[in-house]
């Protein structure tokens, strides 16, 4: 199997994810100047950065499903450019026409905009890597990509603290919106494959059958093929799982290391490094060695491993709390939970065509932020009657618990081959 350095000599796919490490640099900075915004408007108000939130989220419902179709349609790497260039277009107009408006409400309607242009960004990101890595590489290519949140994660929201309290929320958008238009052109420089005379007659046929077809028929046919491969059914039930469980543990975990290690936000961000570190370390280890395993093992034992360290993390700190235990633990849970996306991400890349792709990992996100919604609520209204370990308790044991049956019954289930 190829090494990394192999794979990031492919001149197209390098330049993919060099553009995403910028651009999801630059989405820090637009977090923490958006954070810096606000406050500067109204100190201490929950509830304006509450309505920003809401604000990034409600395109994955509104746009996802329509956004995916329209990604299997066009040109991936066409829709990707134009997307960033669009994106930069929007971040740079927040300081240069609205930052001294007083009402919000035109700040918001960028933002929204903005995070549904992404809706068309995401997937065909996700659906053209197998149109510019050999199959053999998915695996590693798949990894590199996922990394490059992680690199994200771990400098991204140290550094863009430090840089928009330097330089103010102003420059921040201004930082990222110069992120995007370097990503745009990285991924405009990607060389465009050529095609077969007989392939061209097969791509003419298929431009005719989907002008046929209306949007909402597209719509139906991905559900209908989301529901019928089993392996996609498979990697749905494991993302709901997953997403479900970091909603449930989200708001617990931070106020549960608030209270132990008596810090608001200092102790909580280091943590946060500590946990991509352990993220990024995981993503590169699977990466290099996963090929010779089965993903759906290592997804099943994965579940097992994290979910006992989560019970680990929850009953040691409340024992013991040190910062130097919390961010060990931390380190390990994030090695031992990051193979799973990796895992999934590479199985829809096997498992689906290629004109479904971009309709298949738009309704996955949606999958996912409902599970993470939906339990986020719940473990909030928990949380009010029952202790913060018993919940991050049982959420491990449960994680454990869905691990350690499918590798017992992994013959028997019927997703599987």
């Amino acid at each position: 199997m190829s090494k990394f350095s192999e794979v990031l000599k492919n001149r197209n796919f390098f330049f993919l994810w060099l553009g995403q490490l910028i651009s999801q640099l630059g989405d820090r900075l637009d977090q923490m100047a958006l954070i810096g915004f606000i406050y500067s408007r109204a100190p201490g108000s929950t509830l304006q950065i509450a309505k920003a939130l809401s604000f990034t989220i409600l395109p994955i419902f509104l746009i996802g499903p329509i956004a995916g179709v329209y990604v299997d349609r066009w040109d991936r790497r066409r829709t990707m450019y134009i997307c960033d260039f669009l994106r930069a277009g929007l971040v740079v107009s927040i300081p240069l026409f609205l930052f001294y408006t007083k009402n919000l409400l035109p700040i918001y309607f960028i933002i929204f905009t903005v995070f549904c242009i992404g809706r068309f960004f995401v997937p065909a990101k996700l659906a053209i890597i197998p149109d510019l890595v050999d199959k053999e590489d998915l695996l590693i290519a798949n990894s590199l990509v996922h990394t490059t949140g992680m690199i994200a994660a771990i400098l991204g929201f140290g550094i863009s603290g430090l840089v928009v309290e330097w330089v103010g929320p102003r420059s921040g958008f201004y930082l990222d919106a110069l992120s995007f238009l370097i990503s745009g052109i990285l991924i405009f420089l990607i060389t465009k494959k050529s095609f077969s005379p007989k392939r061209l007659s097969q791509v003419s046929k298929e431009i005719v059958e989907v002008i046929r077809k209306s949007i909402l028929q597209e719509v139906k046919e991905g559900i209908f093929y989301f529901v019928r491969k089993k392996d996609i059914r498979f990697t749905v039930w494991v993302i709901f799982i997953l997403w479900s469980a970091l909603g449930a543990v989200y708001v617990v975990f931070i106020a549960f290391v608030q209270k132990t290690l008596h810090s608001a936000t200092k102790d909580l961000g280091f943590l946060i490094t500590f946990l991509g570190l352990g993220l990024f370390l995981g993503s590169l280890t699977y990466g290099r060695f996963g090929q010779r395993f089965s993903h759906y093992k290592i997804i099943f034992l994965s579940l097992v491993l994290s979910g006992t360290m989560l019970i680990t993390f929850a009953l040691t700190l409340s024992r013991y709390a040190f910062f130097s235990v919390a961010a060990l633990l931390s380190f390990i849970l994030g090695a031992l939970i990051s193979p799973i996306m990796i895992a999934i991400n590479t199985i829809v890349h096997k498992a689906s065509d290629n004109q479904m792709r971009g309709k298949i990992f738009s309704y996955l996100e949606i999958v996912m932020h409902f599970g993470f919604l939906l339990f986020m609520f719940i473990s909030s209204f928990l949380a009010d009657k029952f202790s913060q370990v018993l919940i991050l308790v049982i959420v491990g044991f449960i994680f454990s618990a869905i691990g350690i049956l499918n590798l017992i019954f992994y013959r028997r289930i019927t997703w599987l081959e």
